[in-house]
């Protein structure tokens, strides 16, 4: 079984710096500003030949009130799902009532605790370890997450520890009925709009639980968080996203990272699920988000959130609204939606299926080729200088979005009504629904292309050799007279 490490503490202890240290990445949000991190995330490791699951959480301090103590209940949770836990305190600060609550609790779950003594690169061990003794965890192990000192050793000892808890394996011979499966690949649902407008209570009201940080305060998520998951058989991996304001109003650091992350996200998903506000209506930061997610080519979902309440002509405006401003996505389906009663949010999946399938679907250049064949029988390219553009067969260069590569004559000259024809024409017919296609067009060389221009050359010598003899032909006459 692969470990589940959890890391705990006050917060800025270095949570998040020792998780990208484990994970070696940089996923988790890393500054010098306390309560950065809000929800547990999750990270895949490995040392050596072992893998590990590391959980980022975020910090408790004992006091917590409004959203600091739903961020408490997300650490709270990341204890009971680990097998290992690393308890983060501070060297440099010494011992809180913080540190002594937490190890309170963990005291009383009975988990397998390394008391995690960070930031000792400059700090006395022996000055810095006697205070944090008598919190009863066990012997301090110090380590500098910033710079990865002792952190090996650390992990080593944490992963030798938990393998001696486990039952011994079985013999071979023993194992009956033992088959390889294969995880199937998740669709990876992206959950992005501005900031407040529900995205983390949609997500939890998916997911079934209380899985994120959902406060009403703009801006409570501020990293991704990427959630892997299985529905009646199918797996998925929602990404709940930090809102994105327009650049005038993106004042703090840490809030610039927070919409790099979910611009990232948004590249990283299958389907993007565009959440707007339908009380504040559509506004001009929904339709640059909503372009964001269609330059990415990805698949696309609108769901239209807190429906619920509102009257029958306040709903009449918002459809009159998104009819008029939403025309340039006609393919796009739109659900109305409450995330906080669940009303419509089932209907998601089948949006989100569809658009998934639209996205990553493959086709033949036989049947490409067939279905240009019908759009041009049926409308014919326009002339350009006298000759008719020819456009010969299709073929698929990409997905995710599609991407249709077409192959004739002239194709620069193509003009962009009939290119959105035949936009038309391929989504009608492939059934592209909720995804954006890109085409590509390509001029085949000409073989003939040059000869015209040599056959005049070989001519003009050949008419040039005959002038010559017939000049020495006339000169020998005279000289015989």
């Amino acid at each position: 079984m692969v470990p589940v490490i959890a890391l705990v503490g006050r917060p800025n202890v270095g949570k998040s710096t020792l998780f990208n240290r484990l994970t070696r990445s940089r996923d988790a949000l890393v500054a010098d500003y306390a309560g950065l991190t809000r929800d547990r995330k999750y990270g895949e490791g490995r040392m050596g030949e072992r893998d590990f699951v590391v959980i980022d959480t975020g910090g408790i301090s004992g006091d917590e009130e409004g959203i600091d103590a739903e961020m408490a209940s997300q650490s709270l949770a990341a204890i009971e799902e680990a097998d290992v836990v690393f308890f983060m305190v501070d060297a440099r600060a010494g011992l809180t009532a913080g540190d002594e609550m937490i190890a309170h609790h963990l005291r009383r779950r009975n988990k397998l605790t390394w008391l995690v003594a960070n930031k000792m690169d400059t700090t006395n061990p022996d000055v810095a370890f006697n205070e944090f003794y008598s919190m009863g965890i066990g012997e301090p192990v110090g380590i500098a997450a910033a710079h990865g000192k002792g952190v090996r050793n650390l992990l080593d000892d944490a992963l030798d520890a938990y393998e001696e808890t486990l039952p011994p394996e079985p013999e071979l011979d023993e194992v009956e009925g033992e088959e390889d499966f294969e995880q199937p690949d998740s669709i990876r649902i992206g959950v992005v709009g501005r900031p407040n407008v529900g995205k983390s209570t949609l997500v939890n009201r998916m997911l079934g639980e209380e899985r994120v940080v959902v406060y009403d305060q703009a801006g409570t998520t501020r990293d991704s968080v990427y959630i892997p998951y299985e529905r009646h058989g199918s797996h998925y991996t929602l990404i709940d996203t930090a809102g994105v304001r327009r650049r005038g109003k993106v004042k703090e650091t840490v809030e610039k990272f927070s919409v790099i992350k979910t611009l990232k996200a948004v590249e990283d998903a299958h389907v993007a699920v565009v959440v707007i506000d339908a009380r504040e209506g559509l506004v001009d930061q929904d339709l640059h988000m909503l372009g964001f997610v269609l330059e990415a080519g990805r698949g696309t979902v609108i769901a239209v959130n807190k429906w619920d309440g509102m009257t029958a002509e306040d709903k009449a405006q918002v459809k009159e609204q998104l009819e008029r401003k939403l025309h340039f996505v006609d393919f796009v389906r739109i659900h109305f939606i409450s995330a906080m009663h669940g009303t419509g949010v089932g209907n998601l999946y089948e949006a989100i299926e569809e658009a998934y399938e639209a996205a990553t679907g493959r086709w033949s250049t036989n049947y490409l080729t067939r279905v240009l064949q019908d759009a041009v029988g049926e409308h014919q390219p326009p002339m350009v200088n006298g000759h008719r553009i020819k456009l010969r067969f299709c073929h698929m260069g990409g997905m995710n979005p599609p991407l249709l590569i077409i192959h004739g004559n002239q194709t620069d000259s193509v003009p962009a009504s009939y290119r959105r024809y035949l936009e038309n024409t391929f989504r009608r017919v492939l059934k592209l629904v909720g995804t954006p296609v890109r085409f590509e067009f390509k001029s085949s060389e000409n073989p003939y292309a040059g000869k015209k221009n040599k056959l005049t050359d070989r001519q003009l010598h050949k008419k040039q050799r005959l002038v010559r003899h017939a000049k020495k032909a006339e000169k020998k006459k005279k000289n015989k007279r």
